[in-house]
């Protein structure tokens, strides 16, 4: 934007100088060039009294050394050589002295004027004066230099000025753009100071206002879920009853062990969604880490944010999910590898994935049918790999889409996806060996931790 307003001043400008600079030096050279002449037919007029009172060549040439230019002053008497070189053609002092009649005419090398002057006796005589050319031209090329360097000085000024004003407008504009980019990145105290002209100064405003009323909307919905989640504590107080009821029972401790990590997971639910928006889990991750793994070199993911072993976390929550899945006659395969597996997401980032990605065959697929969890480190990633004998997912990119699956609200695959976006992996569902579906949520191995750093796993979450 800057250069195109400056060079529309430079066209603008440069078009307008031309428009009178071209005439102008035209005037110019016309004026120049009639003062020459009219100076040279006033020298001859001057010249012509004396030769009414003599003809003598000494007088003569006495009284044209007193006009200026006299040298070029010629003096044709009747019947004697002329006083003086003339430059007039013959044709033209014959037609004077004939015709009696003044002549100025242009010549090679200059400008001719001839005045004839009556004697007495009926005689002519000629006064010729003969102007150079460049007496003719005398000052036009100063002055078209001084009217080229007011033209180049009034088109640098115009550019200089317009560049002025094309910065400050590309200086509004990319702090805009800047804090647009900012809050689209999560950055929700992004702010821009309005500046520039006063369309943009306006839109400074409306993005400020923009975002504040994002922020105050963002916390109502937060708190809205944690005052959902809190709703849920009524019945889950009686199930806590309807498990003491069942004190004694083979089933009680496996109830009151459920209902433990439902109280947990409601209060991890609470907590997170009145922490301070951008901060906490997933938040975090989706706000602080996403961002750094864009703006970081690739495997420097988790360098400064949360971390923790997802081999562990992995053991931890399919120990949970087996309980279960004995109930349903479901065979469990899990394969973790004992290579560390250091990933840039909290200990409840990983959990929230493991259970969507199990929960998942659980709720689709029926009673009896096997899945298998696997854990597998490469060079630069981790690799969580969900796969179940149900009949599969067919419309896989429909599926990673929230809300699109018939009977499904697609949660779970997002949470999956967006955790693994976090760390800089990515989600790929394809059909694996047991028939059904094969999920594999690929996350980037965080940086080694700087020295003098504790390596320690994420608080997990409270049964």
């Amino acid at each position: 934007m800057r250069r195109s307003l400056a060079g529309v001043a430079l066209a603008v400008t440069s078009m307008v100088a031309l428009s009178f600079l071209i005439p102008l030096a035209a005037l110019v050279m016309s004026l120049v060039k009639e003062q020459g002449v009219t100076a040279a037919e006033q020298r001859a007029a001057a010249l012509a009294p004396v030769l009414t009172l003599t003809t003598d060549p000494n007088a003569l040439r006495e009284s044209a050394a007193s006009l200026d230019a006299a040298e070029h002053l010629v003096v044709h008497l009747p019947g004697s050589r002329a006083l003086g070189p003339s430059k007039a053609p013959a044709a033209l002092l014959e037609r004077a002295q004939r015709g009696r009649e003044s002549i100025s005419q242009e010549v090679p090398d200059g400008w001719i004027c001839l005045q004839p002057v009556v004697l007495p006796g009926d005689e002519v005589a000629v006064i010729e004066d003969f102007v150079p050319e460049a007496e003719l031209t005398r000052g036009v090329a100063q002055s078209w230099a001084v009217m080229c360097c007011l033209a180049v000085g009034l088109i640098a000024g115009s550019v200089l000025v317009a560049d002025r004003l094309g910065a400050k407008v590309v200086r509004s504009s990319k702090r805009l753009a800047q804090a647009s980019h900012a809050l689209g990145l999560g950055d929700l105290d992004a702010r821009v100071e309005p500046m520039g002209p006063r369309e943009l100064r306006d839109a400074g405003v409306a993005f400020n206002a923009m975002a504040h009323r994002m922020n105050e909307l963002l916390a109502v919905e937060r708190e809205l879920v944690a005052d959902l989640s809190h709703r849920l504590r009524t019945p889950l107080t009686a199930l806590h009853l309807a498990s003491e009821r069942m004190a004694g029972t083979p089933e009680s401790a496996r109830v009151e062990a459920a209902v433990g990590e439902l109280e947990a997971e409601l209060q991890a639910i609470i907590a997170a969604a009145r922490t301070p928006l951008a901060v906490g889990p997933m938040g975090q991750g989706l706000l602080g880490t996403e961002t750094a793994a864009r703006r970081a070199p690739a495997g420097a993911a988790g360098a400064a944010g949360p971390r923790c072993e997802a081999a562990e976390v992995v053991r931890r929550r399919t120990a949970f999910w087996a309980v279960l899945a004995e109930q349903q006659g479901r065979s469990c395969a899990v394969d973790l590898t004992a290579e560390p597996t250091d990933v840039g997401l909290s200990a409840d980032d990983v959990a929230a994935v493991v259970d969507a990605l199990i929960g998942n065959v659980f709720r689709h697929t029926p009673d009896g049918t096997p899945f298998g969890v696997r854990v597998v480190r490469t060079a630069q990633a981790v690799e969580l790999i969900v796969e179940d004998g149900g009949p599969g997912i067919p419309e896989p990119e429909r599926a990673l889409s929230r809300g699109s699956s018939t009977g499904s609200t697609g949660l779970g695959l997002d949470i999956a996806q967006r955790a693994a976006n976090a760390t800089g992996g990515t989600l790929r569902i394809t059909r694996g060996p047991l028939g059904g579906a094969r999920i594999t949520v690929t996350f980037a191995l965080a940086a080694p931790a700087p020295s003098g750093h504790r390596s320690r796993l994420a608080r997990g979450r409270r049964r």
